[in-house]
């Protein structure tokens, strides 16, 4: 029998896990490119939350749904994304990024696995149960999973950096949309098939992402890239070298500014995405150049690549100039192609391609960019948690979108009207929101100094988590 004192050693053993923060130290000679790649098993993953259409019209026809209970899943997915970034942003920092990608992986593809049950047996409510909800636990806690992490090895290049991550979030339905097709095809379009597809998305996400809990490490505490001292404030930039708890982060006004420069650039960003197909055939069906639905799905694919780019390419654009001045792009070039829009009408569907192109080039970068924003204000300390608890503002914009655009248009058609005045109210609005997000990034200002933490206590409590 084990002494009292080697017991508690030996328990202690036992407590320190794979999965552990300290497990995930990395030693002096890891390469932090490896970090990159770790994330995107991740994002790319959670990012056929952007697919859930494939699915939609098979589940309408295989268990009699309406195209608003079709909509139920994803929209619960996207709620619980912000709900378990916020509430799970503290457990992540403290835990640390392989526990949160683990648990990521479990709840995503438990997701499906219960989604397959409820499409075998017909029981939908065991799909808004299992991709919605569950699922949705898996998108917020992966979405925020590598965030800071990343931050910290690359304080170069931050905006960078996470853009190439959140840029896989972007980009992981151009993988899912065509596969889930395939397998459908394949599989079937009843409750077998779609069971079997479920089933598929659950297995192979669950293995991809794995990837990135055996890779991803963390940096031993004070390391550097060779020849990087940190920055000052600068014009548009707003850099500090203190840093912020999250308790404290959500009693400073450049916390709630920001919630609303996030929550209406997204706003304007999903109205379009969420109705691409249908908005851009009913905007041109009484102009001489209407658009059939072949060309309206070509649509949805080029804004799925706008988005993808807009995630990396602004997103590194800031590292230059600031993560302020990209902003004011973002919300101020943004409420003119609206207006673009809006002028041009039916006379060209070019014009309206390439103003919806570069809107969504800004939904994109705004979500990649927003992480670099909040640790040029707040510091890396737990900027994982703040951004948790900043994407509030994306769940209540993916309510909040595409509420205002099919409503209206719902209405209007009620009204009889057709054509572009179905969406005319709805882009007006548009402009007017990105126009109070831009008045709001103006007013961000440096973090008060009663707000940041002390060096001590930060210390202290960087060693417990650790």
């Amino acid at each position: 029998m084990l002494p009292p004192k080697s017991f508690s050693r030996f328990r202690r053993c036992r407590t320190v896990g794979f999965l552990d923060r300290s497990r995930t130290v990395a030693p002096p000679d890891w390469n932090r490119w490896l970090i990159p790649p770790a994330a995107l098993s991740v994002h790319l993953s959670i990012g056929q939350a952007y697919a859930w259409s494939v699915f939609k019209t098979p589940l309408q026809e295989a268990l009699g749904l309406s195209g608003t209970q079709s909509a139920l899943p994803f929209q619960l997915a996207i709620v619980m994304l912000g709900l378990s970034a916020a509430f799970g942003g503290t457990l992540v920092e403290k835990n640390g990024p392989r526990w949160a990608m683990f648990v990521s992986l479990v709840c995503f593809s438990s997701g499906f696995l219960i989604s397959a049950l409820g499409a075998s047996t017909g029981q939908f409510w065991l799909i808004v149960l299992g991709y919605g909800f569950v699922g949705g636990v898996g998108l917020g806690i992966g979405y925020i999973s590598p965030v800071s992490t990343l931050i910290k090895w690359f304080p170069d290049r931050p905006g960078m950096a996470t853009g190439i991550a959140i840029m896989g979030f972007g980009g992981g339905a151009l993988i899912a949309s065509p596969w889930s097709s395939e397998m459908l095809s394949a599989f079937g379009g009843d409750q077998s098939g779609i069971a079997r597809s479920f089933l598929v998305h659950g297995v192979v996400y669950a293995a991809f992402m794995t990837l990135g809990v055996l890779l991803i490490r963390v940096p031993a505490e004070g390391w550097r890239p060779a020849g990087w001292e940190p920055a000052g404030a600068a014009a548009g930039k707003l850099i500090t070298t203190a840093n912020v708890s999250a308790r404290n982060a959500i009693r400073t006004p450049q916390f709630w500014l920001l919630w609303v420069v996030l929550c209406f650039n997204v706003t304007a960003g999903i109205g379009i995405l969420e109705k691409a197909a249908p908005m851009i055939v009913d905007f041109f069906a009484d102009s001489a150049t209407p658009v059939a639905a072949a060309a309206a799905a070509g649509f949805v694919a080029l804004l799925s690549l706008a988005n993808m780019a807009g995630r990396f390419v602004w997103s590194s654009t800031s590292d230059l100039v600031g993560r302020k001045n990209v902003y004011r792009v973002y919300l101020g070039v943004g409420a003119l192609m609206y207006l673009l829009i809006v002028l041009a009408g039916t006379s060209s569907t070019t014009v309206f391609v390439a103003a919806a192109m570069i809107i969504l080039s800004f939904y994109g970068g705004g979500f990649a960019t927003i992480p670099a924003y909040l640790k040029d204000l707040f510091g890396t300390y737990q900027v994982g948690a703040i951004h948790g608890r900043l994407l509030t503002a994306w769940s209540t914009a993916g309510v909040l979108g595409p509420l205002i655009v099919n409503w209206i248009a719902d209405g209007q058609k009620e009204a009889g009207k057709t054509g572009a005045d179905l969406y005319t109210t709805s882009l007006f609005i548009m402009i007017g929101l990105l126009v109070v997000g831009f008045a709001a990034n103006e007013l961000v200002r440096p973090v008060a100094a009663r707000f940041h933490e002390p060096a001590a206590e930060r210390a202290g409590a960087e060693g417990v988590s650790k």
